[in-house]
């Protein structure tokens, strides 16, 4: 959304006799740009208002006003003004506790609701008492778009050549890849190539206006430049935010050497569809794919599919769990949930892995039911972002439970395809023992093979690494080398998946017949 629709959309609110209008953020500047350009364009007085300075009217310089200091002695005076402004209440939300405040308010809003005068609180994290929560009409500032980036980005590059700092391009990779399918004035802020200058904007998606300024001047600070090598200490304070915000892991590409045994026609898969994020893909209209959805057996590689996909795309990974976005207060999953994306989406290009996607549509029986319908309506926003995204995210959602899957999510459209992961069969059970056995520094050739192969039908590929793993240990603790008859051991001495959940695996393999594509 562009700084001028922000603005038309406030100003509607305005004129449309709206009293209440929250703003839940921390970008005052923002805020004061965008209310700075309502009152303009509808001629009335901007008023700011905060406990430490009372309140004053915009644009008579720095003031103080401790007469109306206090919440409920500022909201009195509002009651008896009769000018039509607008009035910026800066973090009065906790002091709507008391009851004397929230109903003072009240009476504010009823006056205002008769004229355009309109009362606006920001803050974060922004509660109202549910009579007044009824009463406000929710603005959402998203966060900067391109645009609003562009221009911060090119006040800090003239202020620069104020200064005479040096800025020097210095071309990496990383600046390459990121540079791709954007366009930037090429007339405008000439201390930078334009190929430079997208490169850089592209890494501050996501960022709130304050954090990109911070992290410019910390690069430009650093070593007294500001070059295309920057862009990877900007990914690298959203990689930080990523990690602080707590509903994300985040897998970063020089740590992923995971390995897939089998899983041919996923593979086959996965190398056509990488095309669509090609030049040539993009002249023909077409666009990326979305992502797949890998159901099946538990501990057979659905999960490990999607650190390979990463690997082999050379894209970082980020883990969403379903359970992690659940908050107890009213609204906080679903702010949970946009956060989420939004994340991701400043982030792309990139692979978004939804571990166990089922957890988030579970709760009565799939229906929402036993919890007010939060499960549905997260589902429903998944959907609709899952349809709509337009940022080069690839999602590689996992299930282990089809019954709790809601049909809609397995229709034909919603994924570019959904596959079934069963038990591994010789081929891929052989890959899996080499796998296991070279990550832990031992001679393949020194174990039987196919007697282990055929010993663990039936294992999945989990099951296999435990075995390893017991292996290892037991031929530790008799100080001899792993040998075939350790790890067969090992495996008689195992009851697997197949054996105690027969019947719902055979279930499983029912429902995906004829359904989903295999993974082999």
């Amino acid at each position: 959304m562009t700084l001028a629709t922000s603005v038309h959309d406030l100003r509607t609110l305005v004129r449309s006799f709206h009293p209440l209008i929250v703003i839940e953020t921390v970008e005052e500047d923002r805020v004061l740009s965008l209310l700075q350009s309502v009152s303009a364009q509808e001629r009335m007085a901007l008023f700011e208002w905060s406990i430490t300075r009372g309140l004053t009217r915009q644009g008579n310089g720095p003031s103080l006003n401790l007469m109306t200091a206090t919440p409920l002695a500022m909201l009195q005076h509002l009651q008896g003004l009769t000018v039509e402004g607008i009035f910026w209440l800066k973090d009065l939300s906790p002091h709507l506790q008391e009851a004397a405040v929230a109903r003072q308010l009240r009476e504010v809003t009823a006056s205002y609701s008769r004229t355009r005068a309109t009362c606006v609180i920001t803050g974060e994290p922004l509660t109202l008492p549910p009579d007044l929560d009824r009463i406000a009409v929710r603005y959402q500032l998203n966060l900067p778009d391109q645009a609003e980036l562009n221009v911060m980005l090119g006040s800090i590059l003239q202020s620069l050549d104020r200064h005479r700092i040096q800025i020097r391009p210095r071309p990496t990779a990383t600046a390459r890849n990121m540079a791709g399918g954007i366009a930037v004035n090429s007339e405008s802020h000439h201390a930078l190539p334009p190929q430079e200058h997208a490169a850089i904007l592209r890494a501050l998606r996501g960022m709130t206006l304050h954090q990109a300024r911070q992290v410019i001047t910390q690069c430009i600070m650093d070593d007294g430049m500001l070059t295309a090598n920057d862009v990877q200490k900007i990914l690298n304070r959203k990689v930080q935010a990523v990690k602080d915000g707590g509903l994300l892991e985040y897998y970063p590409l020089e740590d992923n050497r995971y390995e897939l045994g089998g899983f041919a026609s996923l593979q086959r898969w996965l190398e056509r569809a990488k095309m669509g994020y090609t030049p040539e893909a993009k002249a023909l209209n077409l666009q990326p794919p979305r992502g797949i959805l890998l159901v099946g057996v538990p501990g057979c590689g659905k999960s490990l599919a999607a650190k390979v996909i990463a690997r082999e795309w050379q894209l970082p990974l980020l883990k969403l769990d379903a359970g992690r976005l659940f908050d107890k207060f009213i609204g906080e999953s679903e702010k949970n949930f946009r956060n989420a994306v939004e994340m991701a989406e400043s982030l792309a290009p990139i692979i978004l892995w939804v571990d166990e996607i089922e957890k988030a549509m579970v709760a009565g029986g799939g229906t929402g039911d036993a919890d007010s319908g939060l499960s549905r309506r997260l589902f429903g926003a998944f959907l609709t972002w899952l349809q709509e995204k337009r940022e080069e995210v690839f999602v590689v959602a996992t299930a282990n439970d089809l019954s709790s899957l809601p049909p809609e999510l397995l229709r034909k459209g919603r994924f570019d395809e959904i596959f079934f992961v069963d038990l591994p069969n010789n081929l891929e059970r052989n890959a899996i023992w080499n796998i296991h056995l070279g990550l832990r520094k031992q001679d393949a050739h020194a174990i039987d093979l196919a007697k282990i192969v055929s010993a663990s039908d039936g294992f999945s590929g989990s099951e296999i690494e435990q075995a390893v793993v017991a292996g290892l240990y037991r031929s530790l603790h008799l100080k001899v080398p792993l040998t075939t008859d350790i790890l067969i051991e090992e495996l008689t001495n195992t009851v697997p998946l197949s054996v105690t959940r027969h019947e719902d695996i055979n279930r499983l393999r029912e429902m995906a017949q004829g359904r989903f594509v295999n993974v082999r």
